[in-house]
Parts: C-alpha cells; structure tokens; sequence
C-alpha cells in the first residue's frame, strides 16, 4: 500500500545513550493528498505494528490521505532486535490459557511458569529494557528521525497504554491520540487481566442469549439459562478428560476455550458449534472439532517455539512494567479467596505467571500517567478484555480526553473493527480537523 521500511539505531539503554544499540523496525507511508500530520500507528497485542500501516490506509482511505501513517515495531517483537527464549508454545498456552481452582492445577502452573522464567535466563542481560516506558522512548526517537516537531497516535489496547505513556514522558510532543479499547493504565503488567472475570463473564451470558436465540440451529438450550447450564455441565464433566478429535480436553482448559473478544453473529456462531462439540464428548460422544476447535486444541499440544506468537518479548514487557508477587502463594490465596465470586472465569484471570519468577526485576518504576493531552477515548461498553472500568481509569489519568462508548458491545476493538458508523464519524472528524467532542459520547451500534 505505498509503504517504505526501514530500520532505526536507539540504545537499548536509554540512561546509557553511548552504550549497547538494538535496531527498530519502521513503516512509513507519506500522505497522498494535503497533508494534516504524521500519524502513529500501533495495533495493540503487544506485537509487530508495522503492518498497521497497511491495515489503516485499506480501511480508512480518509485517513491514509491525509496523514503519513508510520508503524513501528516495539523492541524485541517483530523486526526489532527480536527476542526469542524458545518457549514450548503448548506450555505457554496451557499456562496462559488454563484456569487453576484446586491444588494440583495450581502447582502445574507453578512449574510451567517457573520452567518459562527460567528460559529467558539467558537474555537477562536485555530484559530489564523490555518496558512500555522505553518502546514509549523509541517512539520519539523515530518521531526525531522524521524531523516532526509533533505525532498524532492512533492505537488499539496496549497501544492505548503506550501512546498513555508517551503522553506522559513527552509532553507538548503529541496533537490528535485515538486511543481504542483502552488498558487501565495502573494495571498493565504482571497482572494485567487480574481483574478481568467479571467482563469475561458478562460477555459469556451475551452469547449464552444469543445461543438461545438460535437454539434450533445449536440445540445448545432455548433461554440464556439453559445455555449456560449447558456450559456448567461440559465444565463438570470435563473433569474426567474429554476426547475431542484425539485431543484431551480437561475441566482446566474449558474457560480458557470459552472466552469471547467479539460479539459479531460469525464469532458466536463458531463459538456455539465449538461449545456443541464440547457438549457432545462430554455426553461421551464422539466429537470431531470445528476447524477453529481444532487449531486451538493443537497449540495445547505443540512442542516447538513459535516466535511469531510473540511469547517471550510479551513477557519480558509486562514483567519490565510492574513488579510481581514473588510467592506463588499470594497467587493460590487470591483464586481462592474470589472463587465463589468468579468459579468459572476467576481461576483463569488471576493465574501466575513467568514474572514470578523472573530472572531480573524491572528498572524504573511503574509510570503514573496524569496529564491534559488532548485524547479522544473510544470503548465498547461491554468490552471483554479491557474491562469498560478500566477504561474509565484512563479517561481520568487523561484529564483532557473525551470518551465515545458503543453501547451495549461486548467486543474489543471498535474503530474500524465494528461497522458503527457514528463512531466512525466522531474519530475522523477528530483526526482530520482536531475537533474534540464538546462532552462525552454514546453510540448505538450499527
């Protein structure tokens, strides 16, 4: 899409300018018609970005004419100086994935994140400088190669929380910042999704109402009870192991299989015939996997490293961000302190994680956003991954944002993602004229 790539020398140790270098991968693709400014791009994960160049001057002609758009890739994901610890993808997924409730779940995780840690030993010199506060440094350091006196930044969830930072550590360097399903920016890191059952939960009753709906297709239980009964059920028998298609499906996976980012009728309608071939193995049925069950139920098994998942440089991020709870007690005590309050998803949200055990602690301290950037704060108002509250949290850290809300939306990513033609008016009259709305706004959807 008329891009140029191209990389950047930055320390790798921004307190050390002089001292060791990595590279930073850079998209870059100029304005084809009067140019408004340089907008940054970052697709969120966290992961590679520089295809977000492509991605936005497909979908949002408007904007691509009028901005030089610019991915960059944080340091050690994608083509930046990419960090790899040879992680066994099975043994990530079924860490990342598996919910903990009892006690010989919990000591599984325990030793897979203990084993995970201990791989990334041998790049321990390189971890302490995974932060989101120097991929915020690398920001500006591509924004000077460009000679840009200011970015504007448009960013979908952890991008929200790094264009936050950048707002924060460079101030005055921004103008117009869209930040999509925003993170709660006390919150990244270790435990990012710490507090994420209820949204989880929430979302799963949205598609349990729409399984109902369409009980004649799916047979899956006629009001949003039955459905969910369903679901108890294939939990509850899952605690003997469940063939599916030569996979073994255990009562720990199932949380992890049943999490839903979008409440499109494709998403939950794969997500009602995946859950149609868990509740037939678990009547002892033979189940053959829909091909989305089947690619998710391989990474359970996987024993190679699949860099291109990104594993490690997530890690080596969020256990540079905050520190963690270093006694794999304090994570057992705190499932099972909220067990009643979160049975099915709770056990998943709150498991341990390499940080744990992480050979190096962070650096510098968590940074405290609070500033007047002007930001425009776009959410779904259901959002199952950067709960809705959250959000609010970084609406008030940012006290010159505005928030636009899709009503009643249990999805994560709203501009360009859902067809919401009201927000999509809101975002682009922001970036193209830098008006923002006068007060907070509602969206219906459609």
């Amino acid at each position: 899409m008329g891009a140029t790539c191209g990389e950047l020398t930055v320390p790798l140790d921004y307190a050390d300018p002089a001292g060791r270098k990595i590279t930073i991968a850079v998209s870059r693709r100029p304005a084809t018609d009067t140019r408004v400014g340089t907008l940054f791009l970052n697709g969120g994960g966290p992961g590679p970005s520089i295809d977000a160049v492509s991605m936005v001057a497909r979908s949002a002609p408007a904007i691509a004419a009028h901005y030089d758009l610019v991915g960059v890739d944080p340091r050690f994901f994608g083509r930046s100086t990419p960090l790899d610890c040879g992680y066994p993808t099975g043994e990530y997924i079924s860490l990342a994935q598996g919910a903990t409730p009892d006690r010989p779940a919990f000591d599984r995780s325990v030793a897979i994140a203990a084993d995970l840690a201990g791989r990334c030993t041998a790049h321990r010199d390189v971890l302490p400088y995974a932060s989101t506060r120097n991929i915020a440094r690398d920001l500006d350091a591509v924004r000077a190669a460009l000679g840009v006196p200011r970015i504007s930044y448009l960013a979908w969830s952890f991008g929200t929380y790094l264009g936050a930072i950048y707002t924060q550590l460079f101030p005055g360097r921004t103008d117009r910042v869209v930040l999509d399903s925003a993170s709660d920016p006390t919150a990244y890191g270790p435990a990012l999704t710490r507090s994420s059952a209820p949204a989880d939960a929430a979302a799963l009753r949205d598609w349990a109402r729409w399984a109902a709906d369409h009980n004649g297709q799916y047979g899956l239980g006629g009001t949003p009870a039955a459905v969910l009964g369903t679901v108890a059920a294939i939990h509850r028998a899952a605690r003997r192991p469940l063939d599916i298609g030569g996979h073994r499906v255990d009562a720990d996976m199932v949380p992890g299989l049943l999490l839903t980012v979008d409440d499109t009728d494709a998403s939950y309608a794969e997500l009602s015939a995946e859950v149609r071939v868990l509740r037939d193995a678990a009547r002892r049925l033979p189940a053959t996997p829909t091909d989305v069950l089947r690619q998710k139920l391989d990474l359970y098994t996987d024993p190679t490293s699949t860099p291109d998942f990104w594993f490690s440089p997530t890690n080596a991020n969020q256990c540079a961000d905050r520190p963690a709870w270093r006694d794999p007690e304090a994570y057992y005590a705190d499932i099972r302190a909220n067990l009643a309050t979160e049975p099915f998803y709770g056990p998943l949200a709150r498991h341990i994680t390499p940080c744990a055990f992480w050979p190096v602690r962070p650096v510098e301290p968590p940074t405290r956003v609070d500033n007047a950037a002007p930001a425009l704060i776009v959410s779904a108002s259901d959002d199952p991954v950067t709960a809705y509250q959250g959000q609010l949290v970084m609406h008030r850290a940012l006290t010159g944002s505005r928030m636009v809300t899709l009503a009643h939306s249990f999805r994560h990513g709203v501009y360009l993602y859902d067809p919401s033609t009201c927000v999509t008016r809101v975002v682009e009259h922001y970036l193209l004229d830098g008006v923002l709305p006068g007060a907070d706004l509602t969206c219906a959807k459609g």
